[in-house]
């Protein structure tokens, strides 16, 4: 696996560029999530999702979640699922 394969750069509203490093995949009904986090991150940063989209060419891009609902249970399993690693590490 090459160090860079799960970095992804990304260019916000105002053209500037971030990378970011993809912690997870996961899927929801009929839809696949990255979980991003800056690769600068502190600690206490929080992470990114978004929805992974096929394009006609095989591509995948990454589409911000704006449904408040929808954010609210991917970001509620990514925690379960977070939690449930951390009682597993102890």
């Amino acid at each position: 696996m090459e160090e860079n394969e799960n970095v992804v750069t990304l260019v916000d509203e105002d053209g500037q560029e971030q990378d970011f490093e993809i912690i997870m995949t996961m899927e929801m009904g009929d839809n696949e999530y990255a979980i991003l986090l800056p690769l600068d991150a502190e600690e206490d940063d929080e992470a990114y999702i978004f929805r992974m989209e096929p394009t006609d060419d095989e591509e995948v891009v990454l589409v911000a979640v704006e449904d408040d609902e929808e954010f609210d249970q991917v970001a509620a399993a990514y925690e379960a699922m977070m939690d449930e690693m951390d009682n597993e590490e102890h």
